[in-house]
């Protein structure tokens, strides 16, 4: 999910250095192939940037040992990565750019290393990325989007510029993307272990037979919210590029509002109030999703009892995450029903976090928490079968 880079998550000096970013500088940054496919291709973003923003050369390579993390490749993996046939392309503010299709072997589950090299830089403190990728990226001055080690680098905990890596794939594989926030992007997570709910998920899903062919986009970030702008755009603002434009989506699992209902006042009303607009802001990701043939799955709300900042002595947030779920579970408006609550919390205190499960903070999990998550969703909600007459209407 890209978006607005904050100040404290910025390239450190002096990579960011009075209002331009990245001049003369070597970004490199893995990810993680869901389904494999030998055509692969890039989307690069720039749908926050305060300026246009001008790649010089990008290049892809398999990292040292597959890793994530890392910041060397494999010798004689590097390849160049073009735009309509050119090294280089600039990209409007708010645009996006999709490269030319390449030639490259993508085992399921394996890293990728993508390299960018900017001569000129960003001319704005405005760019877009993803804080929080528990991935370990790599800044280097100079041109060396070639070459194999890059000795000497910064490393930074985030991604940048990049939007997702598109693999060709046969006409029977398709994408669930989730929607979510902290939960899903892995605050708890091990950095550069893949092991947040939707890694362990897509895990099990390429050991099951028949679920191989299902890629899993976590459209996810901390601090998101459904009904107002937090850290990035709300989930009814985003749903259009981070879901429906997506290339081949049949399902999305909505895993978030507990931040909508951690950061509204404690009151009665106020509580009352961030209920109601979230049940119509589900109702409305439905509609949406509905209307171009993408099943929705709601995925309940987990626990934060005993979490400073949005457990509340009265206990009216706890009362309005349970009203939330119990839509959820019996509204009906769902194709489907993940139950994250009923896994993660403890049976003998269901306002809180199973303790084997808590990262520390009442609400973040830890990966062994992730991967209680990932097997509570049953993984038939995930075979490809005919919509229902009507399906988008309904």
């Amino acid at each position: 999910m890209p978006q607005l880079t904050e100040p404290g998550n910025m390239p450190p000096p002096p990579f960011t250095c009075d209002d331009r970013v990245l001049a003369d500088a070597t970004l490199r940054q893995t990810v993680r192939a869901s389904v494999g496919g030998r055509r692969i291709r890039l989307r690069v973003s720039n749908a926050f940037g305060g300026s246009a923003l001008p790649l010089t050369k990008v290049t892809v390579a398999v990292p040292a040992g597959g890793r994530a993390g890392v910041s060397a490749v494999e010798a004689g993996t590097v390849r160049p990565v073009t735009f309509h046939g050119r090294a280089s392309v600039t990209i409007p503010a708010g645009a996006q750019a999709v490269s030319d299709p390449m030639e490259a072997e993508v085992p399921p589950r394996s890293n990728l290393a993508v390299t960018v090299y900017l001569a000129e830089g960003q001319r704005s403190a405005h760019i877009t990325s993803h804080p929080g990728s528990r991935t370990t990226s790599h800044l280097l001055a100079g041109d060396h989007a070639d070459a194999a080690g890059l000795p000497g680098a910064t490393a930074v905990d985030h991604w940048y510029f990049l939007g997702g890596v598109e693999v060709w794939a046969e006409p029977s594989v398709a994408a669930v993307a989730v929607v979510g926030d902290s939960l899903s992007d892995g605050r708890g997570s091990t950095t550069n272990g893949n092991d947040r709910w939707p890694d362990r998920l897509l895990d099990r899903l390429q050991t099951r037979h028949g679920m191989d062919g299902v890629a899993v986009l976590n459209q996810a970030a901390g601090g998101n919210r459904v009904l107002n702008d937090g850290l990035g755009p709300n989930a009814l603002a985003r749903l259009d590029r981070d879901v429906l434009a997506q290339s081949g989506v049949a399902w999305l699992v909505l895993f978030e509002g507990v931040n909508d209902i951690g950061t509204a006042e404690a009151s009665p009303a106020a509580q009352k109030q961030v209920a109601d607009d979230l049940v119509f802001a589900y109702d409305q990701i439905v509609t949406r999703a509905h209307a171009r043939g993408i099943r929705v799955y709601g995925a309940t709300l987990t626990p934060f009892g005993g979490n400073d900042a949005y457990d509340d002595e009265q206990g009216r947030r706890e009362r309005t995450r349970q009203a939330v779920n119990e839509w959820i579970r019996t509204g009906g408006r769902f194709d489907a029903v993940i139950d994250f609550d009923r896994a993660a919390r403890d049976p003998a205190d269901t306002r809180r976090l199973l303790a084997a499960y808590d990262v520390g903070d009442h609400l973040h999990l830890n990966p062994a928490g992730y991967q209680a998550l990932a097997d509570a969703v049953p993984a038939h909600l995930f075979r490809r079968e005919p919509l229902p007459p009507g399906f988008g209407f309904a």
